[in-house]
């Protein structure tokens, strides 16, 4: 399982920690990834996704998960979002 949000496609950075020194060393920068499960209105159930707390911060602001995966592009979903998103797309058109 990569560290990847699902929804935003925010992942692991690399960089140094530079000391008082000077002196630098290798890190890696994760996200702040969390397993929610969220409800879409369209389909009429529950989601499991692996996301990061600033993709659940965007997805209030847009108004829920559907209308979140809607305006999302498909570059950066993961390919359960990918489908999620096109069952919803297809719900909302057969409505």
């Amino acid at each position: 399982m990569s560290r990847r949000c699902e929804l935003t496609g925010k992942a692991v950075l690399v960089g140094n920690l530079v000391s008082h020194s000077n002196r630098k060393t290798k890190t890696r920068f994760l996200p702040n990834l969390v397993r929610v499960t969220l409800t879409s209105e369209s389909l009429g159930r529950s989601v499991r996704l692996r996301v990061a707390v600033a993709a659940l911060r965007s997805v209030e602001h847009r108004g829920g998960l559907d209308a979140f995966l809607i305006k999302a592009s498909e570059t950066e979903l993961s390919t359960g979002a990918r489908a999620l998103k096109r069952e919803i797309h297809k719900k909302q058109v057969s409505a």
